[in-house]
Formats: C-alpha cells, sequence, structure tokens
C-alpha cells in the first residue's frame, strides 16, 4: 500500500505528518509527504525515514518576513491551491490514499476525487471546527465579539474561506472535469475528520458537531542525544526553565527574552533560552542563561523545572508527557485553547494574553513552579498516550483495505 501525506504549515503541522509516516512505514507502507521546503522540515522527515516533495513557499520566510499584512493571506491562498493540483496531485499518482492537514489544504480532496483514492482530513486540535455553540477562533487583532450570534460568526468564517480559495479551486476543478464546490470549508473537513491530539488535553466532546475520530497525537519518537554543552549545562546546577516559542515570530513581543530571563531569574531559577523563528538569545554573559537551537524536546523537558511556551499543540503536548509544568503565553489561533485546558488541568498557567511582562510573567511562573503544579503534572503525564500515530496509521490502512475490491470478495 501507498500512502501520500500532505500539509502546509509551520513545524507544529509537520512533525505529525513525520510521526505517522514513521508508523506507516513501520507497518509496511510506502509513504510520501508533501509539506513546504524548509530545510528543517526535510530533516524532520528524514528522522522518519521519508522523502519529502516540496511545496508551496517556505513558510519561515513567511511567517518572519518583515511587515506582514492581512493582504499576504489573499495571495497565498490561491498559489496554494494551484500548488494541489499541480505538485501533490502528481505525487498522489499511485497512492491508495490521501491524508490532508495542517493549513487549509483546499484542494487535496479535489485530487483524491480524480484518481479516486481515499481522502482524510486530519487536524491537531478540535477548536476551529463547525459548532452551533462556540465561535470560531478569532483571528490576531479580531476577536469575536462576546455577544454574537454564533449561527452568523460560522456563516461569516465560511464566506471568508470561500473568499480566499473558492474562485481557485473551482478554476482547478472545472480543469479536470470536476463540478463545483460551494462550501470549500465544509468540502475540506468532511463530516468525519480525524483528531490528532491526546484524549486527556484535547477533548473534543461539546467543541463541535462533527463527530470526529480522535486517534491520539501523533508523535515522532526522538532518539537524539543532547548536545554536549547543553548536557554540561543542565549538570552545573538545578533543573532551568526552559523559554522558547518555536515558530511564534513574536512581533508584539521584541523584548520576550529579557522579560523572560529577568523573571525566571526573579524566581530564583536558571534559564535555557530556545532561540526558536523568533531568533531569541541570552540577554547577557551570566552563566546562569543558555541558549539552545533545535534539540530533542522530548529529552530535554523531563529535565526542566518548567516550559514557558507559545501553546502549539506538539509544545504543549510534549511538555505534558515529560511530566513538566508549563506557563502558556498563547498567541494565535489554537493556543488560547491550549492556555486554557493547561490551566484547567492543573499543570501549569495560562498567561493572559500574547505580550509577557515581567509582572505577568512573574505570576504564572509562581502558578508553575509550585509544588503542587509539579505534582500534578507528574500525575498527569503517566495519562499521556503515545501510540496517537500508531492508531491513525492502522486505521489508514484498514480503510484501504476496506476500499479494495478484492479484499471484500
Amino acid at each position: 500500500m501507498r500512502v501520500l501525506l500532505m500539509g502546509y504549515g509551520s513545524r507544529g503541522d509537520v512533525e505529525p505528518l513525520a510521526g505517522l509516516a514513521r508508523a506507516l512505514r513501520t507497518l509496511g507502507a510506502e509513504v510520501r509527504v508533501c509539506v513546504p521546503p524548509d530545510e528543517e522540515f526535510a530533516e524532520l522527515l528524514a528522522r522518519a525515514g521519508a522523502e519529502p516533495v516540496p511545496f508551496g513557499p517556505s513558510v519561515r520566510s513567511l511567517v518572519t518576513r518583515p511587515n506582514p499584512s492581512p493582504a499576504d493571506a489573499f495571495k497565498l491562498a490561491p498559489e496554494l491551491v494551484a500548488a494541489h493540483f499541480d505538485t501533490v496531485a502528481p505525487a498522489a499518482e499511485g497512492c491508495d490514499a490521501l491524508v490532508a492537514t495542517g493549513l487549509l489544504p483546499a484542494g487535496a480532496r479535489s485530487v483524491t476525487e480524480k484518481l479516486g483514492i481515499r481522502y482524510v482530513f486530519a487536524c491537531c486540535h478540535p477548536f476551529g471546527m463547525p459548532s452551533s455553540h462556540l465561535p470560531p477562533p478569532g483571528r490576531p487583532g479580531r476577536p469575536a465579539p462576546p455577544d454574537a450570534d454564533i449561527r452568523t460568526l460560522w456563516k461569516v468564517d465560511g464566506e471568508r474561506v470561500n473568499a480566499l480559495y473558492g474562485e481557485a479551486l473551482n478554476t482547478h476543478r472545472a480543469a479536470i472535469g470536476l463540478h463545483p464546490v460551494d462550501n470549500v470549508r465544509d468540502h475540506v473537513l468532511t463530516d468525519r475528520p480525524w483528531l490528532a491530539a491526546d484524549p486527556v488535553l484535547g477533548p473534543w466532546q461539546d467543541m463541535t458537531d462533527l463527530d470526529l475520530v480522535q486517534t491520539g497525537a501523533w508523535i515522532l519518537p526522538d532518539e537524539r542525544p543532547l548536545p554536549d554543552e547543553l548536557e554540561a549545562f543542565l549538570d552545573a546546577g538545578a533543573p532551568p526553565v526552559y523559554v522558547g516559542f518555536g515558530s511564534m515570530a513574536m512581533r508584539t513581543s521584541p523584548d520576550v527574552a529579557r522579560v523572560a530571563v529577568e523573571a525566571v531569574r526573579a524566581q530564583g531559577h536558571r534559564v535555557l533560552v530556545g532561540r526558536g523563528w523568533a531568533d531569541l538569545a541570552a540577554v547577557d554573559d551570566r552563566d546562569d542563561c543558555f541558549t539552545v537551537g533545535e534539540v530533542n524536546h522530548q529529552a530535554l523537558f523531563r529535565r526542566v523545572a518548567a516550559v514557558v511556551h507559545h501553546g502549539g499543540a506538539g509544545t504543549t503536548t510534549t511538555a505534558a508527557a515529560a511530566g513538566a509544568p508549563q506557563v502558556v503565553v498563547p498567541q494565535i489561533v489554537d493556543q488560547p485553547h491550549w492556555a486554557a485546558r493547561v490551566a484547567e488541568l492543573g499543570i501549569g498557567a495560562a498567561h493572559d494574553g500574547p505580550t509577557p511582562t515581567f509582572e505577568s510573567l512573574s505570576a504564572a511562573l509562581e502558578v508553575a513552579l509550585a509544588p503542587e503544579t509539579r505534582a500534578r503534572a507528574t500525575a498527569v503525564a503517566g495519562t499521556v498516550r503515545t501510540d496517537g500515530a500508531t492508531v491513525a496509521a492502522r486505521l489508514v490502512l484498514e480503510g484501504i483495505s476496506r476500499d479494495t475490491p478484492s479484499a471484500s470478495a
């Protein structure tokens, strides 16, 4: 069996695909993976034993570009739709199924329709699924009004998706002999999307009107050793607090490294700064602060006092599985929901808003570093599932078997 995986997005969208690719290969399937052309994504897939098929522009270049504009989305959307038909479609030739995730894969289902193969849409969080009682996630700077009619908000959300993708999608569909799509969002999501999130961390009941298939998070096991210099820093004193914001550019917090280092030091802890796409760095040359690039978080988070991060699904899950207390400083889309869930579970603190100050971050750190939070984080760690990618891989292959005429003969 041959499966095509695809997703356009940041590391939090690509690493789960690498985890699923590895699980599929372990079960004997051939795997192709369409992801953005960023070098770090190719390295991720190499660890999974899968060769990437690059499509679309570099995500890091988009995230870190100066002076981003809301109009950029209307330039990117048709470019990505075209990439589905020009790059993803040839990669899907000879495949039995396509699993799509990441930024709305507006052309993926059309590719499977034309080829007559199985299509699955998967998401890493349940917070953006259509709901009759929860509004769609607010866009940066444009949160949903608290008294707005939820049905109207979802209608507007669907109209915006159509405005972004509809014309380009239907032009390409017509070119390959397919009928037009009236509602792009619902067409892409299907009636039964898969949810690649841990059941304890990301319960979906009451979040959506759709019937989700929850597999658990798709985790790529990381056996890489920590760098020698990092090991030396960790061994030189008490566990530090890790501060890193992954793929977030942190434009609204240009001084976030200084704020975080000062707040952590005020709590009597050493600091470990993760550079990330914001390119954070140490603020001075004191030996209680160390800066790292991309390293094995699964190993590292088991050795820190707490993790201060942006609240991406992957980082939240990795910290929870390691038993590390968390401070979530949410920036966009699903991240406020992950922050709220961390606080609800008692495994950390949800920072109020995307821009930390010394005072606000200090208050959140006091919660995360309390002994009772550490105890609760340790307890919850034992409940986090690590087999989500295997569960999903088996479902993919079972679905292909059901769809194959000879399998039911």
